[in-house]
């Protein structure tokens, strides 16, 4: 497996109280990983960092064999990212927005048009292409967010809460879309949603209050949570789909 994302006992502090806690782990092409745990457990912080938008307090990380402390352009370049909320600008057409992200990825004359209408197509957002982003809906919203997410075909994806605000039929396409990224590239994924993580990753990060409980697939979780008597650990994996926010 090519590694594209190392982790080294990386902590973010915030006015004395640990976001993520020494935290360590790998990535690499072909895998969707779900880091899996509820609100306020860290995902985001840490996805943050990952991209470099957040500057941890201790700790390493490497995208593709490089530090981004040293090499921050280089990771921005290689990794698409949706963050949570889809924070857009509202006054621009979705067309727009798509443009100009995509001249900031580089694509210029004819592949980006191509592209745009590639992306377009795969997020489902053709017929909302000539709407302000303002008047959007949270799904739509989460749908062009995807979109600009993935313009550039990155190697390393993090999509967090990428299902957020979409119904049952949307959730459902998004997830295929997932499953099929994870054949060239390295996805990352934040949810709180257990049947989310188990549907489409291929190892799930159990995280709460900033520290990692449990690496590896869903059964290895169970199995952890009955033998170390993980109470609040299973009591994320219940966790019901309405507390979905």
């Amino acid at each position: 497996m090519h590694t594209t994302i190392s982790i080294k006992n990386l902590t973010k502090t915030f006015g004395g109280i640990d976001a993520v806690k020494d935290v360590s782990f790998k990535a690499g092409t072909g895998e969707i990983i779900a880091l899996l745990g509820p609100n306020g457990a860290g995902k985001s912080t840490l996805m943050n960092m990952i991209t470099g938008y957040l500057a941890p307090t201790s700790g390493e990380i490497e995208i593709l064999g490089k530090d981004i402390s040293q090499n921050a352009l280089f990771a921005k370049e290689n990794i698409g990212f949706l963050p949570e909320g889809s924070p857009l600008y509202p006054d621009m057409k979705v067309k727009t927005f798509l443009n100009y992200m995509a001249e900031l990825r580089g694509l210029k004359g004819a592949a980006k048009k191509q592209r745009i209408e590639e992306v377009a197509q795969t997020a489902k957002i053709n017929e909302i292409m000539d709407q302000k982003i303002e008047t959007l809906s949270k799904g739509y919203l989460r749908r062009a967010g995807f979109a600009q997410s993935i313009i550039s075909d990155p190697e390393i994806l993090l999509l967090d809460e990428p299902t957020d605000g979409l119904d049952p039929n949307q959730k459902e396409h998004m997830r295929r879309l997932i499953a099929d990224m994870k054949k060239n590239k390295t996805v990352l994924i934040s949810t709180h949603l257990l049947d989310e993580a188990e549907s489409i990753a291929t190892r799930i990060i159990l995280i709460n209050r900033g520290r990692i409980l449990v690496d590896g697939t869903l059964k290895d979780i169970l199995f952890k949570a009955e033998a170390d008597n993980l109470e609040k650990a299973f009591s994320i994996l219940t966790q019901p789909e309405k507390n979905d926010a």
